[in-house]
């Protein structure tokens, strides 16, 4: 069996944690990987996060933002999250808990060849001649730069037909796993987790666009007009500049996030975000 490992960077804790996962790990017969950051730290070999679609699971230690990023390297590998962040939502077992937690998931592997898992979905974003990696949080679509004198002229629609057209900083598509990230901060509403559906939520327009959750079958596209050049931002690091005008189109992928161990209590998170 592989075991991958991705710690949150610069926090010894993060760091220790791994290792002594490592440690445990390897006293019962399991192979494991480290991101390289974290080996650097322990001083041994790891391996880029970009490589962990091939472990059988992955263990992500840190915060959300950890999580976001080793998803981005695990594709449909099984994720378990270790939460040494404030909140955690996508972070449920306790770093007391994490070596027993991760131990029952071997256990389970080695007997049933297979983890019962838990699926988050993704965002899929395409335009002309481009594809975005799927995004897990949301998706922007913006000016080059916000504010007085930047956003962009935008046309939304939904599955053809227009919901709201001006001039905006952005807007922000975001599935109900981002509704409590960027899509929050942006006064966009949050979405259960259990809710089939994703959420369109305009950034300083200048006229109506309130946010709008639509059916996860949908798919919405965003028309660029001006200025000369627009940006596409998946989770906050992969970006595509485009030319404008253009036409960027988002809509639930075919490669949901998949979750192992406990689940997390929404509503007991909901509270860290006071």
């Amino acid at each position: 069996m592989q075991v991958a490992i991705v710690a949150q960077r610069g926090n010894d804790r993060t760091a220790e944690l791994a290792g002594a996962l490592r440690d445990r790990l390897r006293k019962v017969g399991v192979s494991v990987w480290l991101d390289d950051a974290t080996a650097g730290r322990l001083d041994v070999k790891g391996r880029p996060v970009g490589e962990f679609h091939a472990a059988d699971l992955v263990v992500s230690i840190g915060g959300d933002g950890t999580f976001l990023f080793a998803a981005h390297g695990a594709g449909d590998t099984p994720i378990l999250g270790v939460n040494l962040g404030e909140v955690g939502f996508l972070n449920p077992v306790n770093p007391d808990d994490a070596v027993d937690a991760v131990l029952s998931q071997v256990r389970q592997f080695r007997t049933e060849g297979s983890f019962p898992t838990r699926s988050r979905p993704r965002l899929a974003t395409r335009g002309d001649g481009w594809t975005l990696p799927s995004a897990i949080n949301e998706v922007v679509i913006q000016g080059t730069r916000r504010g007085h004198g930047g956003g962009a002229d935008l046309t939304v629609r939904i599955d053809g037909s227009e919901y709201s057209s001006g001039h905006a900083d952005g807007v922000l598509v975001a599935t109900p796993t981002g509704s409590t990230a960027y899509n929050l901060s942006e006064n966009g509403p949050l979405i259960h987790p259990a809710v089939s559906g994703f959420v369109v939520t305009g950034m300083s327009a200048t006229r109506g666009m309130p946010p709008l959750v639509v059916d996860s079958e949908s798919t919405v596209t965003v028309s660029v007009d001006d200025p000369a050049e627009a940006v596409v931002i998946a989770d906050g690091r992969i970006r595509e500049r485009v030319d404008t005008p253009t036409e960027v189109r988002v809509g639930i992928g075919d490669d949901p996030i998949r979750t192992v161990g406990p689940s997390s209590d929404f509503f007991e998170a909901l509270e860290k975000l006071d």
